[in-house]
C-alpha cells in the first residue's frame, strides 16, 4: 500500500519571486516554498545560495540559465514526474520576466505538472509605481538590443506606441539608450530612470528624455547599479501627425551644424551651439549629437 502511495505522488513546480534588493521583501510564502522544495533551480546557484543561507536554509540546487535551460529542463521534468517539489528562482525578482524559466514552466504545464506562482517583487511594477508616469496601460519591452543599429531600429518601431513602456538597461549603456530614445520618441517625451530599486542607493531620475540624456552624460551615478527605464507612451497628437517632422531644409541645416561642431567639441557643447544657431530645443539637438558623435572616431 505504501508503494502505491509513493507511485501516486505528484510533483509541483513553484515559481518563486525573490527580492530585487532588500531581503526584507521576501514573502513568507516564498520562504515556505523554498523550505519545502526538494531542489531549487537557480539562475546563479552562488547568489541563491547566499539567499538560502540568509534564511537559514540548506537545499540542493541546480543551475538553470539561458545557456543550459533546454537540457536542464529534461532533468527537472523527470524529477517533477517522480513527485519532487522544485522551486524555480532567478537572480532577483520574478522568474521568466527577462529571466530564464519559460521552457521549464511550459513543459511542466504540458506534462500536467502543477505549476504554482509564489508572487512577489519585480522591478517592472516597482519602477512603474514610482515613475510618476501613467500606468493604466503599459508594456514591458525587456532589454534593448546592445548593438546601436538594432537598438535604434527597435525604438523606431515603438515610436508611436501609446502605452507606457518599461525597459531594462545595462548601466554602461544608459546614456546611449536615453539619447537614442530621445531621438526616436522626441526629446520632450516624459520618462524616468529608476536605479537600485529597494537598495540603499535607490534613486529615481524623472524628466524629459532630453533632460535625462543630458543628465546621464554629467552624472556618473546614473551609470551604476541595476536600471529600469520607464518611458511615457505617444500622445494622440503625436500618433495623428507622426511627430510633425521638421522642414527638410531646417533639419539638414541642424545636422550640418552639429557635424561641424562635433569636429572640435564634445556632444553637449556641440548641441548647445547648434541649438542656439538653428533655434531648436537644446535637448533635441543633444539627442541628435549623440547619434553623430561616434562618427568622430
Amino acid at each position: 500500500m505504501a508503494d502505491e502511495r509513493e507511485t501516486a505522488r505528484v510533483g509541483r513546480l513553484d515559481v518563486v519571486a525573490t527580492p530585487i534588493g532588500n531581503l526584507a521583501d521576501l514573502a513568507p510564502r516564498a520562504r515556505d516554498a523554498l523550505a519545502a522544495a526538494d531542489v531549487v533551480a537557480a539562475e546563479d546557484t552562488r547568489r541563491t545560495g547566499q539567499l538560502l543561507a540568509s534564511l537559514g536554509l540548506r537545499k540542493p540546487m541546480v543551475s538553470l540559465h539561458a545557456h543550459n535551460e533546454r537540457g536542464r529542463a529534461d532533468e527537472l521534468l523527470a524529477r517533477l514526474q517522480t513527485g519532487e517539489a522544485v522551486a524555480l528562482v532567478s537572480d532577483a525578482g520574478t522568474p521568466l520576466l527577462s529571466d530564464p524559466g519559460f521552457e521549464l514552466v511550459r513543459r511542466a504545464a504540458a506534462a500536467g505538472i502543477a505549476v504554482r506562482t509564489v508572487p512577489g517583487p519585480t522591478a517592472i511594477a516597482a519602477a512603474l509605481s514610482v515613475a510618476a508616469i501613467p500606468t493604466e496601460r503599459f508594456c514591458f519591452e525587456g532589454f534593448l538590443p546592445a548593438r546601436t543599429g538594432e537598438r535604434r531600429a527597435r525604438l523606431a518601431a515603438l515610436a508611436l506606441e501609446p502605452r507606457t513602456m518599461v525597459f531594462f538597461e545595462a548601466p554602461h549603456r544608459i546614456a546611449e539608450s536615453l539619447a537614442d530614445c530621445a531621438a526616436a520618441f522626441g526629446a520632450a517625451r516624459e520618462a524616468a530612470v529608476a536605479r537600485e530599486l529597494t537598495k540603499m542607493f535607490e534613486t529615481v531620475h524623472r524628466g524629459t528624455l532630453g533632460e535625462l540624456a543630458a543628465r546621464a552624460v554629467d552624472d556618473a551615478d546614473m551609470a551604476r547599479g541595476e536600471i529600469t527605464l520607464v518611458v511615457a507612451g505617444a500622445t494622440q497628437a503625436a500618433r495623428s501627425d507622426e511627430g510633425a517632422p521638421r522642414d527638410p531644409a531646417a533639419q539638414q541645416q541642424l545636422e550640418r551644424t552639429l557635424r561641424a561642431a562635433l569636429v572640435h567639441l564634445p556632444a553637449s557643447k556641440a548641441a548647445a551651439l547648434a541649438a542656439a544657431a538653428c533655434d531648436v530645443p537644446r535637448a533635441e539637438a543633444y539627442a541628435l549629437a549623440v547619434q553623430f558623435a561616434p562618427e568622430r572616431g
